[in-house]
């Protein structure tokens, strides 16, 4: 496991991050120049090695309903990949999607059929031609569907 000070040194390496401390000597680092409201790529970075590095909702990393990832474990190569994969998602706003869906159909045990479609900013799910879901990502729209029993329908 690297130690809070191996991990600061990783992240301070990537100049567009910018150290803010908060408390029980915590610290933040935020990407000032992210296209959304949301900066912060590193949260809570604790002397015990502890903290989150935000990744939204790619698949290949394991994260909470926030997008966060914990890198108490992580590697160099690791901590490196998700800092820049995060950095990456706050400022392109299309590079990082892994699939671009517009319409998929969703199938039940009983035959019972949900669409899920991406609309604007948001993964609505359909039941006939009425909304039934709305959620903001397609990991999130994914983990509810497959929640109340649907698969990915071949059709």
């Amino acid at each position: 496991m690297l130690t809070f000070e191996q991990k600061q040194v990783i992240i301070e390496s990537f100049p567009e991050l910018t150290k803010k401390d908060v408390s029980l000597k915590r610290v933040n680092y935020h990407f000032e120049g992210s296209l959304y409201d949301k900066k912060i790529v590193i949260y809570h970075l604790h002397p015990n090695g502890n903290g989150f590095v935000f990744v939204g909702d790619l698949k290949k990393y394991e994260s909470d309903n926030k997008g966060m990832t914990n890198i108490r474990e992580a590697t160099e190569v690791e901590l490196r990949e998700m800092i820049a994969d995060s950095i990456g998602i706050l400022s392109e706003e299309e590079q990082f999607e892994e699939e671009v869906v517009e319409e998929q159909v969703w199938m039940n045990a009983e035959g019972q059929e949900l669409k899920l479609v991406h609309e604007d900013t948001l993964w609505n799910i359909y039941h006939s031609h009425n909304l039934e879901e709305s959620h903001e990502s397609f990991g999130e729209a994914e983990e509810y569907l497959l929640s109340e029993g649907f698969e990915l329908s071949s059709k």
